[in-house]
């Protein structure tokens, strides 16, 4: 078989598994303007925003939406604060459990949070921070911590200790040279942490619903279910209404730091002169 005849058939591949994640997509966005949507995709007899106008004013759609976004935020804000920090020894000192430490960081991040969600909710009991919406963030800061001190380190990496080395001599502090020339260079890094943080704990499922019970304090991963009835009923010009709503915090916040992570880190030759 030539090259050409390779090329095509890894076209013809390609071409499907687009057209495999293009069609649900086309789906929950024809749906979402169906009055009388069902599970087939159709063209609709009639456009509307109905289903929209009905997700938007349910204020306990509104409501989840808002907790679900402090979950995401204070979680990753943690998550990142906690990383730098721990990052910076690991990346700039010598140490001599770091590479046995790194391993075990690095086999946590294999590790599913299922796997541990029984002696987590055991002792949350007996803590008192079942239904708190704190507990959860806590609990998915620490799962999240390992893969994003991970990231962060070896974004750190990257930045050429010379740099700090001539804060140093001038006078700056460790900490000076750390926030005010190491996290600088590396904020395209910290971007993608964030980015992967929020995405992640803003499509989890499955430790709110654990966790919490108050349905008031339900983020909106969890009130998405809302639309699955009872015996099989499902309301789909809603639940893809909402679906494509609950997908705008992410696509916003990768749109808004794409600026920021195109750029890279642009360090070769920061160290000279």
């Amino acid at each position: 078989m030539n090259n050409a005849k390779v090329n095509h058939l890894h076209y013809i591949v390609l071409s499907f598994m687009a057209l495999t994640f293009l069609l649900p997509l086309i789906w929950i966005v024809i749906a979402s303007l169906d009055p009388n949507a069902s599970d087939a995709l159709k063209m609709p007899a009639q456009w509307t925003l109905g289903n929209y106008i009905s997700v938007l004013g349910n204020m306990e759609n509104i409501k989840a939406y808002g907790v679900g976004f402090v979950i995401s935020f204070a979680e990753s804000l943690i998550v990142v604060i906690l990383s730098c920090l721990a990052a910076y020894p690991l990346s700039r000192y010598r140490l001599s459990y770091k590479k046995t430490f790194m391993n075990v960081i690095l086999f946590m991040t294999a590790l599913p949070m299922i796997a541990v969600i029984v002696p987590v909710y055991k002792m949350y009991l007996s803590l008192g921070l079942l239904d708190s919406i704190w507990g959860v963030i806590f609990y998915l800061s620490a799962a999240s911590l390992p893969y994003g001190l991970w990231l962060m380190k070896n974004f750190m990496d990257a930045v050429p200790a010379e740099l700090e080395e001539a804060a140093w001599v001038d006078g700056a502090t460790t900490f000076k040279s750390m926030t005010s020339i190491v996290l600088p260079l590396m904020f395209p890094g910290i971007c993608t942490v964030f980015i992967y943080t929020f995405s992640k704990s803003w499509g989890n499922f499955f430790v709110p619903y654990i966790l919490l019970s108050s349905a008031e304090k339900m983020p909106a991963s969890v009130q998405l279910y809302q639309f699955f009835g009872q015996y099989g009923l499902i309301d789909y010009g809603p639940l893809a209404a909402y679906s494509i709503l609950y997908t705008l915090p992410s696509i916003l916040l990768y749109i808004l730091s794409q600026n920021y992570m195109s750029k890279g880190f642009n360090l070769s030759g920061a160290a000279k002169g």
